[in-house]
């Protein structure tokens, strides 16, 4: 009884926000006692130990939580180095398939211990989606994430194993310019239209001394490749999204 009360003890110290009074001459019918209590992060905590009054010799301890669901939001708009330029009647908005690609490029140079999404990482992004026209037409060319991935290491190097990047790794100039230059193709009197994947992987190819624009020469992408592309964003009735 000793060592069970000294259990219980144990279990006030670990968890303070329990409040029970026990005592152990107290008539029980169950050797157990159910303590509950509201834990931010895990939600509702029921914990059940034996009441140190109890003579049975095992010891018993069993933890059920039931957590609470988790929402998150996310922006329909990404980085822009030229604010001046979207203001008035005609905003372009970026496609869901391109905001959740450049989410996956944030995540991906934190994986990878990088301290900023840069033009590789929004390839990696691109890759990772996987659902998107650019992310096909990607792999159906042979480059992959795996290949991507070898080549930003080769180019870049490994990045720091103790390292703690941030939630959301600063952008490189090379990969806001990226970025720019998709917006910026929507601004254009004969376009219209959302900003799409395509248009960020052919912003990050228009960036010629990124490392996006090296992995991608690396892997055999060239100009008549990303022609080819963009011919397949400007079909009539284009909408990735579908």
């Amino acid at each position: 009884m000793a060592a069970n009360a000294h259990s219980l003890s144990r279990i006030h110290l670990q968890f303070p926000e329990f409040r029970t009074s026990i005592n152990s001459s107290q008539r029980i019918s169950s050797p157990f006692i159910s303590l509950n209590s509201q834990n931010p992060f895990l939600g509702n905590l029921t914990l059940s130990l034996l009441h140190p009054s109890s003579t049975r010799t095992t010891h018993a301890l069993s933890i059920t939580t039931k957590r609470h669901p988790v929402s998150s939001a996310v922006s329909f708009s990404l980085p822009t180095g030229i604010p001046d330029r979207v203001v008035g009647d005609k905003i372009p908005k970026w496609s869901g398939r391109a905001i959740k690609s450049f989410a996956m490029s944030e995540l991906e140079a934190r994986k990878l211990k990088y301290p900023t999404t840069g033009t590789e990482a929004l390839l990696m992004g691109l890759l990772i989606e996987g659902t998107s026209p650019a992310s096909r037409f990607l792999r159906e060319n042979g480059i992959t994430l795996t290949k991507v991935k070898e080549e930003s290491i080769k180019l870049l190097g490994k990045g720091d194993l103790y390292f703690f990047s941030p939630e959301h790794p600063p952008i490189t100039e090379s990969a806001q310019r990226a970025l720019d230059w998709a917006l910026d193709q929507k601004l254009k009197p004969d376009e219209n239209g959302e900003i799409t994947t395509i248009d960020l992987l052919l912003g990050v190819w228009s960036e010629e001394d990124s490392p996006g624009h090296k992995i991608l020469a690396a892997l055999g992408f060239d100009d008549d490749k990303a022609k080819k592309l963009k011919s397949v964003g400007s079909k009539p009735g284009f909408d990735e999204d579908k």
